[in-house]
């Protein structure tokens, strides 16, 4: 029982934080690039405050491996990893950088992994990979 309470505990503080970072990105009505570089490497130094998870590891690493670490916290839900794939994917869409690629092709790939752990089908979600893909290729 204890477990199962950590759990929920884990999988709503990182729910609250994801959600918490999205709503700042996508509530900034200012658009200028430095302004959303800098808000991206503030929002990446919560997430790793709050939960420990690097965004940085993360996107350095290839598709099985990406499983592998996200598997590693405990709070990642199917839809925590949802949201953190929409903040990547809010970042490659709004900051005009080489990275921005680096950003979207991780957002595709958690996305993937979403489909592939969720036991329901996503339109919505199938949509943001449409999306994605038009814009890498």
């Amino acid at each position: 029982m204890e477990q199962k309470d950590f759990l929920l505990r884990e999988i709503e503080k990182i729910g609250l934080v994801l959600r918490a970072i999205l709503n700042r990105m996508k509530g900034s009505g200012e658009k200028l690039a430095l302004t959303i570089e800098n808000q991206f490497i503030a929002e990446k130094e919560l997430l790793y405050t709050e939960t420990g998870l690097s965004l940085d590891q993360l996107i350095a690493l290839n598709g099985s491996e990406t499983a592998q670490y996200i598997s590693t916290f405990y709070g990642l839900n199917v839809q925590n990893i949802e949201m953190l794939a929409d903040i990547l994917k809010e970042s490659g869409m709004q900051i005009p950088t080489v990275d921005s690629k680096k950003l979207l092709s991780k957002s595709l790939e958690l996305y993937t992994l979403c489909s592939l752990l969720d036991k329901t089908f996503s339109f919505e979600r199938e949509n943001k990979i449409s999306e994605i893909k038009n814009v890498i290729y």
